[in-house]
């Protein structure tokens, strides 16, 4: 119990380097300009989401010295969330074309993969399947689509921070549930880091997350979910689950927009939750998706790492209901 000090460190140095970061961008005038894409009306400083970078990767290598992650799972996290956030504030700062972006995206991938021994066994209808070099294409494409999925959907004050958050401690309980208590800490600490971040980023934000930021967030989720299913391949699907509002509104969003024929890498804001937070404002579309994590996708994702639904037909259900509920807010649709 001792070690329950890290999470108030993480937690102050975020929220004590997304004050600074703040009080730079106003200084250097690194500001968020609203245009016809934005869901925001007034300028706001970006690039807090070093704030999360800097606090999770600092503390990583004490929280290794006291055992709470592993090794592998500590340099994956270095070196995979450093490019990325790397790469997203020089692009914050500047602009760095697509395709260099995506190269980058695809070393970090695979930089991670290295690290956990590719693509882990995953439970399909009761049998534990290992994919080999397929799985293993599919993990480096699935790594690379979580991350910049994550950079699409931080498009509202709060939003990806809460995601994240609530994401986190959801897997936390469950892990708890399935008595492997000594896997929370990776994602406990990712949610005390950006906790400090969002104390700045509530509705109405007072600084933006950034690509750096969100980018990393991405990828390291990424990572811990293919790190736990090694652990108990049933829990692959508890994070998709968990994920799922990101995860459709951003896939349904990109297929409907490669459908139409449009730039799918220009900023835009035709996403579920853009659409909503236009109508209803930002805070109530993220208290609606926290919430709906917890009541819907939490249940249904603690059955299933429980071994009581299946996780496959679970995950295609759930997602279909998603899909629903991206059409219904017109999604996709300029």
């Amino acid at each position: 119990m001792k070690v329950w000090w890290l999470l108030i460190v993480v937690f102050i140095c975020s929220w004590g380097m997304t004050f600074l970061l703040r009080r730079y961008a106003l200084a250097a005038n690194l500001m968020d300009v609203p245009n016809e894409r934005s869901s925001h009306s007034i300028p706001t400083p970006r690039g807090g989401g070093v704030a999360i970078v800097a606090s999770f990767l600092l503390i990583l290598p004490v929280a290794a010295s006291l055992g709470l992650l592993s090794s592998a799972l500590l340099y994956s996290f270095l070196g995979a969330g450093l490019l990325i956030a790397i790469i997203g504030f020089a692009d914050d700062h500047g602009h760095i074309a697509a395709r260099w972006r995506l190269f980058g995206h695809f070393i970090a991938a695979g930089w991670a993969l290295y690290w956990l021994n590719g693509f882990p066994p995953i439970d399909m209808f009761g049998v534990i399947l290992n994919m080999g070099w397929t799985g293993d294409i599919l993990a480096l494409v699935y790594l690379v689509w979580m991350l910049n999925l994550y950079n699409f959907m931080d498009g509202i004050d709060g939003l990806a921070s809460a995601e994240a958050i609530s994401v986190c401690l959801g897997m936390c309980l469950i892990y708890w549930l399935c008595g492997v208590v000594d896997m929370i800490w990776p994602p406990l600490i990712l949610a005390a880091a950006v906790a400090g971040f969002l104390w700045w980023n509530v509705p109405p934000a007072r600084i933006f997350m950034g690509d750096a930021g969100s980018g990393f967030l991405g990828v390291v989720l990424g990572v811990i979910v293919l790190h736990a299913t090694y652990s108990n391949p049933r829990f692959f699907w508890s994070w998709l689950l968990l994920l799922g509002v990101f995860v459709v509104d951003a896939t349904w969003t990109l297929v409907r927009r490669l459908l139409a024929g449009e730039k799918v890498f220009q900023a835009h804001r035709s996403h579920g939750y853009q659409k909503a937070a236009a109508r209803w404002g930002h805070l109530k579309v993220t208290c609606a998706v926290v919430i709906l994590n917890i009541a819907v996708l939490l249940p249904i994702s603690i059955s299933v790492a429980m071994g009581k639904l299946d996780g496959l037909v679970s995950v295609v259900m759930t997602y279909l209901l998603l899909a629903c509920l991206a059409c219904w807010t017109r999604a996709g649709v300029k």
